[in-house]
């Protein structure tokens, strides 16, 4: 079976194949294979390359192919939603496999890195650290909005609520006591397991020799620079820095029409956790500026007079993300800013 081009849509147990050989026809269509099976499929092909989105999977099932000897590429869900517009077929399983098997093959088509099972298992520190947090946030808006039924509001700071919160506890009436106390029992638990997690990374990041190298750069602690090792390794799969600024949304969205270029607001396009650090990171920078002489400090600085502080602290993020990429790239040789 001559299979140049293959497209398979993920799933839970059942998966779709669409198999094309070197003049584009269809060679191998499978709606339906169940996950068992998969495998031993693609194991008796003979090597081509393999496109899938991804999701849930998509990174396990990539290195497991390329164990094989295929060449898989991962594309990000929209991106591959307008090949299966393009033929005006309706949405399935079947349909979205010859979608990724068509956009795989785009020269300009964006591809999402392939992770290892040990980018993965730092991965999985950050999503519960991440998951803690979120958690921890709607515990405090649950506890605000319970004791505002009874008249009480609490400051939105997170350290004055706590502050307050247990001055008036013993005052809560009957169950108010009981079911508030419980609250602030599972608060503390969340702090510890943040914390935990804190820990954990920076851990993780003190032991990455790439990771040191990015926590160099004013801006970016032990969070964030394990979290980019962790998601894209040494930033070969991007050309250049501002390819992994574009992947990052980090780049300001064009509305250029006639002749005339209009920039936008940033896109907030790709991986948001990584966007979330690098702002949060500038954020820090920008606000400890005017305690500092060097280079980008000044430049930060600057930027805020001329632009305003939030326009400032998106550019700061920019300039950090493409700082990152090079140190990742240039490894030892990189040139930190003076």
């Amino acid at each position: 079976m001559a299979i140049v081009t293959l497209g398979i849509d993920l799933a839970k147990n059942v998966f779709a194949l669409h198999g094309v050989g070197p003049t584009g026809k269809p060679e191998l269509v499978r709606p339906e294979i169940r996950r068992s099976r998969l495998l031993e499929l693609v194991a008796s092909l003979p090597p081509c390359l393999i496109g899938m989105e991804t999701c849930s999977g998509a990174h396990h099932w990539a290195r497991e192919f390329e164990k094989l000897g295929h060449t898989v590429r991962l594309m990000a869900p929209k991106f591959v939603a307008p090949y299966r517009m393009a033929g005006k077929r309706g949405k399935n399983d079947a349909n979205d496999a010859a979608a990724i098997c068509e956009a795989v093959t785009r020269p300009n088509m964006r591809f999402v890195p392939i992770k290892t099972i040990d980018q993965q298992a730092e991965l999985f520190v950050h999503r519960a650290r991440q998951g803690y947090i979120e958690e921890r946030t709607a515990l405090i808006n649950r506890l605000r909005g319970l004791l505002g039924e009874l008249g009480i509001a609490l400051p939105l700071k997170a350290s004055l609520m706590r502050r307050d919160i247990h001055s008036i506890l013993e005052d809560l009436p009957g169950w108010c006591n009981v079911v508030v106390g419980d609250m602030l029992v599972h608060l503390a638990d969340l702090d510890e397991r943040i914390a935990t997690s804190d820990r954990h990374l920076a851990k993780i990041a003190k032991q990455n020799d790439r990771a040191r190298l990015l926590m160099k750069l004013a801006g970016v602690g032990p969070t964030t620079a394990s979290a980019i090792v962790a998601s894209i390794g040494n930033g070969h799969d991007f050309k250049n820095s501002r390819q992994f600024c574009a992947w990052l949304g980090l780049t300001p969205g064009q509305h250029s029409s006639g002749g005339k270029a209009r920039l936008g607001s940033i896109t907030k396009a790709g991986d948001a956790y990584l966007r979330t650090l690098l702002v949060m990171g500038a954020r820090s920078l920008l606000m400890k500026a005017a305690n500092h002489t060097d280079s980008v400090s000044r430049w930060a600085i600057k930027l805020k007079e001329r632009r305003g502080f939030g326009r400032a602290v998106v550019a700061i993020a920019a300039k950090n993300a493409r700082m990152c990429w090079a140190a990742l790239r240039l490894g030892e040789s990189f040139r930190l800013p003076t």
